[in-house]
């Protein structure tokens, strides 16, 4: 399986020549080539995680495709069919078998309302938390960690490594950070990688990872 990470938080999963996208949304450049897309997970309603046109580009190239995501983004989402999936859930998509963990968005703030948000795992190894810091009950081989955002420190981040304790990680949701901050924080984040056993990987926009 490869995964292409897409500006910010938006991911394209492939094998054996099929894709699965993953969090489409308003920081990442419009996605004009999906490939043979089977599915679409979004993890949240937050349009830094979807937008309509972003579904719509997908959809012109794969009409009729599955959307899963919880019931936040089923009830922002008018217009577009959503499979609701919470925690514990599975679904089967092509090559891809997806389970879902994890309820609320990460707190921004006790004024600002959390949100719905799943995190997935894909095929057993792979697995994205979305806007939080879920621990699946599985081994994990490789993380997609949230790197910067408005509801988290890196320490948290840092913590989060340490808790998967995953093989691999590349960092994602880095879009808030300037070239400079990428780099402080990519540093912290490899340091907690490397002590776990595991490694760190920065992924440019289209740079691609064998997993």
């Amino acid at each position: 399986m490869k995964v292409t990470k897409l500006e910010h938080a938006a991911l394209i999963l492939e094998t054996a020549g099929r894709t699965l996208i993953i969090d489409p949304g308003s920081l990442t450049t419009p996605i004009t080539e999906p490939g043979s897309a089977v599915g679409i997970v979004i993890t949240h309603e937050h349009p830094d995680h979807w937008t309509p046109e972003q579904l719509n580009r997908i959809f012109s190239k794969n009409p009729g495709i599955p959307i899963f995501a919880p019931q936040g983004v089923a009830d922002a989402a008018q217009g577009f069919e959503v499979t609701v999936v919470t925690d514990g859930s599975t679904a089967e998509v092509g090559p891809f078998s997806l389970q879902f963990f994890g309820t609320t968005h990460a707190t921004v703030h006790p004024t600002v309302p959390a949100p719905d948000n799943v995190g997935v795992l894909v095929n057993g190894s792979f697995f994205y938390p979305g806007d939080a810091f879920t621990v699946p009950p599985v081994q994990v081989q490789t993380l997609a960690v949230p790197c910067a955002a408005p509801w988290m420190k890196v320490a948290e981040a840092m913590d989060y490594i340490t808790a998967v304790a995953p093989r691999h990680v590349f960092p994602v949701h880095d879009m808030v950070l300037s070239v400079a901050g990428k780099g402080l924080h990519n540093a912290r984040l490899e340091a907690a990688t490397v002590a776990v056993g595991g490694q760190y990987t920065v992924l440019e926009p289209s740079q691609s990872l064998d997993i």
